[in-house]
């Protein structure tokens, strides 16, 4: 089976052995991790006049500017929780000769735990490696269903399929593009290593179609993606609506439910205002100690729970708040305070593992990032305690939120697994948009096996 790894490795040995037949005198750059081996996507390379390139999925740059060609050339070098080393004056970077049909590739060392893998959203994600003349299949290519980039991910197994939602969707032809969701499918067992294959759900403009264009002012947002079964075994795949006006003001939310015939959620009550009990974050399943099955929803700590069936879903009277202790610091003891993620049982750690945000909006403290540092957190029951955590993702002014754990991904029996979050400018102290990347799902894998983990381990 070809993964992305194996892609990168036959892209390195053509750089080796020949010049891609289509790739003119370009020079190409390969970033690596290190450690790994593995290709580093969203490196930026930054002439001393500010050209600014990044690599794309197989940690590519191909370069064909005439003014740079044939000349030594001084690339800053930086990245997210990567480092690479300073010269003798302190400049983090490296000169090259750009000799036309020419190659090089530098070696980053890895800071972060989880270790970056690929964006899985968006246009130009092997942009650099199409370039190079590299053969890239086709449902990794170009812009899929016109998607430059999509808000905060959720999904659910429905039908047989890896059911997908993400929030506001942005598009190439004008600066507004849909604001009531965006849904695909994509096929299960997946190994991720492959890419991800999104089978969007689009409109006659070849542009994706509003999923859940509810009644209202305002955007659409979805949450609590939730796949149930009625008495009779039929499943239903639900979702809470939230309805959105001005700066972030929800003043409706609301049950609603996929219609197969239609392709897109339709409304099946608001809550009455005030309703505090509500399908918010990701669901899991839980079974207590008298074996009955229950849906928790958790945003990222376990908020709520409702028996695990359609009828109870849809009925407000069946739904039980819970309390959930929590208390999280890290290995110095300073507190870390928990914004959205998820929670999932881990088979490798028999443990109920946690991949949360920390906010830092309203605080004192404001770096790294305010909305891009990321933690593990494992605990025996998914109710606590939470305290213990360790930070496996960091970045410099730039958001990672609303990470969302992949756990029919998991390799190696749990050890390895994998979790996605949006990449974005928002809430940040970002001074310039990554191109391509920003406002995009960006992929990791993290090794439960890594000893960096124990502080969270120690249960």
């Amino acid at each position: 089976m070809h993964s992305l790894f194996s892609a990168f490795l036959l892209t390195l040995s053509i750089f080796i052995c020949t010049k891609a037949a289509t790739a003119g005198d370009s020079f190409f750059i390969t970033v690596t991790d290190s450690a790994s081996g593995r290709p580093v996507p969203l490196v930026e390379l930054r002439t001393t006049n500010q050209v600014r390139y990044h690599t794309d999925n197989l940690g590519v740059v191909t370069i064909d500017d005439p003014e740079l060609l044939g000349e030594e050339v001084f690339f800053f070098v930086e990245s997210h929780g990567y480092t690479f080393p300073a010269d003798a004056f302190g400049m983090v970077g490296t000169r090259i000769e750009l000799t036309p049909g020419g190659k090089a590739e530098l070696k980053l060392t890895r800071i972060n735990i989880a270790e970056r893998i690929y964006r899985v959203t968006g246009g130009g994600r092997f942009v650099h490696s199409e370039k190079a003349g590299l053969e890239i299949p086709p449902f990794r290519r170009g812009l899929r269903a016109g998607v430059l980039g999509c808000d905060s991910v959720l999904n659910a197994i429905y039908k047989g399929k890896l059911f997908w939602i993400w929030g506001d969707t942005n598009r190439q032809s004008y600066p507004l593009g849909n604001f009531h969701s965006t849904g695909a499918t994509s096929e299960i067992p997946w190994d991720p290593e492959e890419g991800i294959d999104l089978h969007y759900f689009e409109n006659e403009e070849s542009f994706v179609q509003p999923m859940a264009k509810m009644p209202g002012e305002g955007p659409t947002w979805l949450t609590g993606l939730t796949v149930l079964t009625d008495k009779d075994g039929k499943e239903h795949l639900g979702a809470m609506y939230q309805k959105v006006k001005g700066y972030l003001e929800l003043y409706e939310t609301g049950l609603c439910e996929f219609d197969d015939e239609t392709g897109t959620f339709q409304k099946h009550f608001a809550f009455d205002a005030g309703e505090e009990r509500k399908h918010l974050g990701h669901p899991f399943p839980y079974e207590d100690e008298a074996g009955k099955q229950w849906i928790v929803y958790a945003d990222p700590l376990p908020t709520m729970k409702i028996p695990a069936s359609y009828e109870a879903w849809l009925d407000p009277a069946q739904y039980e708040p819970i309390e959930t202790k929590s208390s999280f610091v890290d290995s110095d003891g300073i507190e870390v305070i928990p914004h959205r993620g998820t929670i999932t049982w881990n088979d490798y750690r028999k443990r109920w593992v946690m991949i949360f945000c920390e906010t830092k909006i309203g605080t004192k403290v404001s770096t790294p990032s305010l909305l891009g540092e990321i933690w593990y957190a494992e605990s025996p029951s998914p109710f606590g305690p939470w305290d213990r955590c360790v930070k496996v993702i960091t970045h410099d002014r730039y958001s990672l939120y609303n990470p969302k754990q992949h756990p029919y991904f998991a390799a190696e029996g749990g050890k390895v697994i994998y979790f996605e979050g949006t990449y974005t400018t928002t809430f940040s102290n970002a001074p310039v948009p990554t191109p391509r990347y920003d406002y995009n799902q960006i992929l990791y894998r993290l090794d439960l096996g890594d000893e960096r983990l124990r502080e969270a381990q120690s249960w």
